[in-house]
Order: C-alpha cells, then sequence, then structure tokens
C-alpha cells in the first residue's frame, strides 16, 4: 500500500492527488450541512413538505446543466488556463453563501434569500464537480492510461469517507449546535479547498492556441476527412473507444466536420474572442449532433422518464419520520450512512455477479424492488410492523438501505451505458450532459412529488393522505418498465 502511494505520488504530485480528494471529500462530506438545511427550512421557516422539496429542487437546478460548465472551460481559457482558474470561481461560489447565511439572521430567515444563496452554492459545487473530473481525465492520458482505474478509486473512496462522515457529524451537530455554527463550520472545508487550488501548477495553453475541446474533436471524429456515424449494431459489437473498429462500416456516428478556418483565430482580422465563439459553436454543434443518434437519445430518453414519471416524496418522508415518528437527527445520520453500506453493497454484488445480465432485466428488477421498498414506506406509515415487534427505527434502517442498493443497482446500468455511447473525442462533456440529463430528471421528479403533495394536502403535521401517496408512488414505478423497449435489447454490462 505504502508502495502504492509512493507511485501515485511520483506520477501525479502530492498537491494534486491531495486537490482531488479534499474536492471529493467535500462533495460527500456536503450532507453535514444540508442535514441541517433541511431541518432549517421545516422548523424555523416552516415550510410545508411540497414547498420545503420546491426549494430544494430549484438549488439543485445548477447540477442539471453540467455541461454548460465543461464547454466553456474546455473552449474559454482564463489568462492561458483552463481548469485551476474555473474551480478557483466555483469554490468561491460555493464558499460564500455558507458565511453569509452563517452571520446574517436576516438572510437566513428569508425564503428568496435562501433560496438564491443555496443555488449559487448549489453552482459552485456542480462546476467544480466538472473541472475536477475534467482535471482526472487530462492526468490520465497517454503514458499515464494505466493510472485511470486508481484515481477513479481514490475519488469514489474519498466521496464515501466525506458522506459517512457527513451524515455522522450532521445529525450529531444539530443536537449541539446553533444552525448559523453549522453554516460557519462548513465554511472552512470550501476555505481549505480554495487555498489547495493554489499548490497546483497548471500549464498554459498558449494565449493563441485552439482550445483543446474543439482540436480533439476535430483529430477524433474525422478520420480521412469522411463523416462518422453510429448505429446499435456497433454498440452492441464494439466499445466506441476502439480506434481501430472506429473505421469499421457499422459504424455511425453522424458528427458534421469541423470547418478549419475555426482555428485560424490567431491569424489576421480574427480576435481571440471570435477565435473562442468559434470554439464553442463547434463544440456545442457536435455535442448535440452526436446527442441526436438514436442510440444515445433512446437510452437517454428512458432514464431520463424513469425519474419524471414517478413523483418523488422523500421530503414529505422526511417530515414523517421527524415529526410523527419523532425520530432525532442523530438517528437519521445514521440511516444515511446504512444507506452509503447500501450503495457499497449495491455494487459489490453488480460488479460481482450482475455483469453478464441483460441491462434491461436489471433495471427490470431494479423498479419491481423500489416499488417493494415503497411497500416498506406503506407498511411504516400505516404502523402495521408494531403488531410483530417491528421498531420505527429498524423499518428506516432497512428500508433506507435497500432503497439505496437498489438504487444502485439501477445507476449501474447508467453509467455503463453512458461509458459505451459516448463516442470519442468528446466523451467527458458528452458524459456530463448524460449526467445532467439524469439529475434534471430527478429534479422535475422531486417537482412532481411537490405538486402530488399538495394535490393530497399533505401538509407538517398532516399525514393523513401519506398511505395514497406512497400508493401513487408504487403504481408510477411500473411507468418506466412499460418504457424498456428504449434501452438497446442486447446490452449487457460487459463491452465487446
Amino acid at each position: 500500500m505504502i508502495g502504492w502511494f509512493k507511485v501515485m505520488k511520483k506520477s501525479f504530485g502530492a498537491p494534486f492527488l491531495w486537490l482531488i480528494c479534499l474536492i471529493y471529500f467535500n462533495q460527500g462530506f456536503r450532507s453535514f450541512v444540508w442535514t441541517a438545511v433541511s431541518y432549517h427550512l421545516k422548523d424555523r421557516l416552516k415550510l410545508s413538505p411540497s414547498a420545503s422539496q420546491f426549494v430544494s429542487s430549484v438549488a439543485f437546478f445548477p447540477w442539471s446543466i453540467k455541461p454548460l460548465y465543461g464547454i466553456v472551460s474546455d473552449c474559454i481559457p482564463i489568462k492561458g488556463r483552463k481548469r485551476i482558474p474555473y474551480l478557483v470561481i466555483a469554490t468561491i461560489l460555493s464558499l460564500v453563501p455558507w458565511p453569509i447565511l452563517g452571520i446574517s439572521s436576516a438572510l437566513r430567515s428569508s425564503k428568496g434569500h435562501i433560496l438564491i444563496f443555496l443555488t449559487v452554492q448549489n453552482l459552485g459545487s456542480a462546476m467544480a464537480d466538472v473541472v475536477v473530473d475534467a482535471m482526472i481525465a487530462e492526468a490520465v492520458r497517454f503514458e499515464r492510461a494505466s493510472f485511470a482505474g486508481d484515481l477513479q478509486s481514490i475519488s469514489w473512496f474519498s466521496m464515501a469517507l466525506g458522506g459517512v462522515c457527513g451524515n455522522l457529524l450532521g445529525g450529531y451537530a444539530l443536537n449541539n449546535l446553533q444552525i448559523d455554527t453549522i453554516f460557519l463550520l462548513f465554511s472552512v472545508l470550501p476555505a481549505i479547498q480554495l487555498l489547495s487550488c493554489g499548490l497546483v501548477k497548471e500549464n498554459s495553453v498558449g494565449s493563441q492556441a485552439l482550445p483543446e475541446f474543439a482540436s480533439s474533436t476535430r483529430s477524433s471524429y474525422l478520420e480521412n476527412g469522411n463523416d462518422v456515424l453510429l448505429d446499435e449494431d456497433s454498440f452492441l459489437s464494439k466499445q466506441p473507444q476502439r480506434s481501430t473498429s472506429r473505421r469499421k462500416k457499422s459504424q455511425k456516428i453522424n458528427v458534421k466536420r469541423i470547418d478549419n478556418s475555426s482555428k485560424s483565430h490567431n491569424g489576421k482580422g480574427n480576435s481571440l474572442p471570435i477565435g473562442w465563439l468559434q470554439s464553442l459553436k463547434a463544440a456545442s454543434y457536435s455535442l448535440l449532433r452526436a446527442f441526436r443518434q438514436p442510440i444515445i437519445l433512446r437510452p437517454m430518453a428512458w432514464f431520463f422518464l424513469a425519474h419524471v414519471t414517478v413523483p418523488n416524496l422523500s421530503t414529505v418522508i422526511f417530515y414523517y419520520q421527524t415529526e410523527s415518528l419523532n425520530l432525532d437527527a442523530s438517528f437519521l445520520g445514521t440511516a444515511r450512512v446504512v444507506g452509503w453500506l447500501g450503495l457499497m453493497l449495491g455494487t459489490f454484488i453488480y460488479n460481482n455477479y450482475l455483469k453478464t445480465m441483460k441491462l434491461r432485466k436489471i433495471l427490470l428488477c431494479a423498479h419491481i424492488g423500489l416499488s417493494l421498498t415503497s411497500l416498506l414506506d406503506i407498511v411504516l406509515v400505516s404502523r402495521m410492523h408494531l403488531a410483530y415487534g417491528i421498531s420505527d427505527k429498524i423499518m428506516v434502517l432497512c428500508g433506507s438501505a435497500l432503497a439505496d442498493a437498489i438504487n444502485q443497482f439501477k445507476f449501474m446500468p447508467f453509467l455503463i451505458l453512458s461509458g459505451q455511447l459516448c463516442p470519442p473525442g468528446i466523451e467527458g462533456t458528452l458524459f456530463a450532459l448524460f449526467m445532467s440529463i439524469n439529475n434534471l430528471g430527478s429534479t422535475l421528479g422531486s417537482f412532481t412529488g411537490a405538486g402530488l403533495a399538495s394535490f393530497l394536502n399533505l401538509s407538517s403535521g398532516s399525514f393523513d393522505n401519506l398511505v395514497s401517496g406512497i400508493v401513487i408512488q408504487v403504481l408510477c414505478t411500473y411507468i418506466p418498465v412499460a418504457l424498456l423497449f428504449l434501452i438497446p435489447k442486447e446490452a449487457t454490462g460487459i463491452s465487446a
């Protein structure tokens, strides 16, 4: 293990590894402060479950436009650099709202102001997530490609560690500290991240150089000056990343050739802003052309609809658990830790036993499993479990672990399809687009849940119709099952 760390340090440098671990740890540790936000919206601002879920959905919308940050940072260098300056901007955006909310009681008590600050904070976190993913992709190019899995393992471990620590400490902090102190304490980590950005050196791309995104898109897509297309046969028969297989006739990713005149922005009569604008236009066009292909569009449409058609009642359940069941913040934090363990368990089971299963079958089983976990919520709300001597805490812990494990079964095919469908040259940005579609679907599913809660008159202290809401949620869980024809029929977790 010590030898492995030495090799990683020699290959990437200690400052880079520290920054990567810190950013991903912060992403997981966000649960520390967002637990406090949930209670603040409920207890201090007295928002109803539907209003609280609406605020959270709007605040998390910046995660739905991640490709925008990727394209801008790829195509518009700041002082010749494409990553660190944007990471500094993102960190400032994610840092500033917390001390302001911690210091100002008036802003903290205003629904409009807290919505704005939470949205800005998510904007910074989402932008940092995109930039650090790009930094990792660039770091493992060429001779360091063999370390790609190692960096990803470090990233996921750091995020999981942050999630566990955030959930455990978040409940304790709520029971022992004031909300303003929690906000101020959390601002320490983004501040350390901001200082750490200065430790990593980034080479300048050159004031007259064409941004790397556009040039890599051109070289990856164009072979002998011809357009390239991708159909379902090529997806099922080979990985798109293999350069030798890209020349085969069955491949068909219809990408319009980028005019070479776009690289003449350093020539006469063409300013740098015009060159950047041309690069933005070319990158956006290539991204949209690739995404419009049916083999890419149809699966992503399924994952989007799978979120939108199932109303998310998590905020209502949270209100019910804290008000009717009187579960405290420390226990709910522990339940989320169990959920993290469920995610790890789901990943382990999938990687060891389900890779060869058809993705359609995995997604079918996942939705059946989600409907069964929703039935556990019905049992919890109807109090039937008490007749068998099962406590509320056991029901919540089991439901949390099972739901998160099953959601991981559903998320793994999404990651697999995303990786297999991304054409060469724009993998990073197109993958960010896939993740944004997934996030946007989750956001709209939360809006749907908020609307359902409002329709059923579910509010703080009034949960008479909660069972009806969960039943509707269970029935809606089967709508995506009817749309599974959008997933490639023969696709599995094993790439040919």
